[in-house]
């Protein structure tokens, strides 16, 4: 499962910054993505972004986030 938890590492990793005007979205992804609404995604197409980079974005920051916490659960664990 290590092989396969690295891949996402590597993954998450690559995927580089994201346009400022996607800041305060993908904070709401990874604190409170519950929250998120399609008012939300259109107003970054609205702002230029295109839905295929929301996408990218928003599984992106879903990752991060969820692999932070597993490192942190097995922090705890250890």
């Amino acid at each position: 499962m290590s092989d396969a938890i690295d891949e996402l590492r590597r993954l998450a990793a690559a995927a580089g910054s994201a346009p400022a005007t996607m800041d305060a979205y993908l904070a709401k992804v990874r604190e409170r993505a519950y929250t998120v609404t399609d008012g939300d995604v259109e107003s970054l197409r609205q702002d230029g972004i295109s839905e295929d980079e929301i996408f990218e974005r928003t599984v992106g920051a879903a990752l991060a986030e969820g692999l932070r916490r597993l490192d942190r659960a097995e922090d705890v664990i250890r």
